[in-house]
């Protein structure tokens, strides 16, 4: 089926990237900025890391969350592009991702490595507003962005890979409030990891058929069997990990009460998980950033009871 009209493709022409010049379009769609909802699971960890702290002044936590919002959006963008360069190959042969500029040569990798740099610069600059302890963070988490990719050619867990790297922005938001890393930042960045394996595997569940035939591994065909228990496991997990990070963090107790409604969907989500659904998959999938909104706003809640 073509890229164009699979209900499942990775494109989205319709909408305002249609509406783009040409020439822009491929760049628009390499950075996904067809589909936010990579940027809100990358930025939501980092607004937690910066929610959790106690005594923050309350208009230093805004600042911070404007440029983890901006900062969010640049390095997906860019981590995107690495992804794509690495498996312009592999892209070709999967439904999903065939329609991919680089995979179907709308960019050349000239192009997109030039569009890279220049991300990189952008989210350079954003590092520079933080203090060092977050720049050090932030400068060690480009070797996660630039693995990633090569994680499925060597693991049955890039699921759990990723979940280091786009999680990493709760301990850079951490760091960046506080200005120190301690148990809190590692406890939150461990549920923040258990969380996107959990919603990544769902969300690799829609290419089981394609990573097998062309043999790349995947968490997703490893826990494909059992994916309800595995699920339900890594959201489980992810709730007591968060509950432990507010103790250690001394939050308020309203964060406790605010975040049983993410605990409900989060459980619910793993009794109707079926890998055999891509469009119920992809669903689950995005309803994560709603569900991430909500732990947001649990620890917010714990700012003031």
């Amino acid at each position: 089926m073509a890229a164009g009209t699979s209900p499942h493709t990775d494109i989205a022409l319709n909408g305002w990237i249609s509406r783009l010049p040409s020439a822009m379009r491929p760049y628009a769609l390499l950075a996904r900025l067809d589909r936010p909802i990579g940027t809100w699971l990358l930025f939501l960890p980092g607004a937690w890391g910066i929610l959790l702290p106690q005594g923050i002044p309350l208009p230093f936590r805004i600042f911070l969350l404007f440029l983890f919002a901006l900062g969010s959006l640049i390095m997906r963008s860019a981590g995107c592009v690495v992804n794509d360069m690495w498996d312009r190959d592999i892209d070709r042969m999967v439904s999903r991702t065939a329609g991919r500029p680089l995979a179907a040569g709308t960019i050349s990798m000239k192009q997109a490595a030039l569009f890279l740099l220049a991300l990189l610069l952008c989210g350079f600059l954003i590092l520079l507003q933080l203090n060092r302890t977050a720049q050090i963070l932030g400068a060690s988490s480009l070797i996660l962005v630039a693995l990633y990719p090569l994680a499925k050619r060597f693991t049955w867990w890039p699921q759990l890979v990723m979940g280091f790297t786009f999680g990493f922005g709760a301990p850079l938001g951490y760091a960046a409030a506080s200005n120190r890393v301690d148990f809190p930042l590692m406890t939150l960045y461990a549920a923040t990891i258990i969380w996107q394996l959990g919603f990544d595997t769902i969300y690799g569940f829609q290419d089981m058929e394609d990573d097998a035939r062309i043999g790349v591994k995947s968490t997703s065909r490893l826990m494909a069997a059992r994916p309800s228990a595995f699920i339900m496991t890594c959201y489980l997990l992810t709730c007591i990990l968060l509950v432990f990070a507010g103790f250690q963090a001394h939050i308020g107790v309203l964060f406790y009460v605010a975040l049983l409604p993410a605990a409900y969907l989060l459980i619910r989500q793993a009794m109707q998980v079926n890998p055999h659904d891509p469009a119920l998959c992809l669903r689950q999938f995005r309803d994560n950033r709603n569900i991430g909104l909500l732990i947001a706003c649990a620890f917010m809640a714990g700012l003031f009871f």
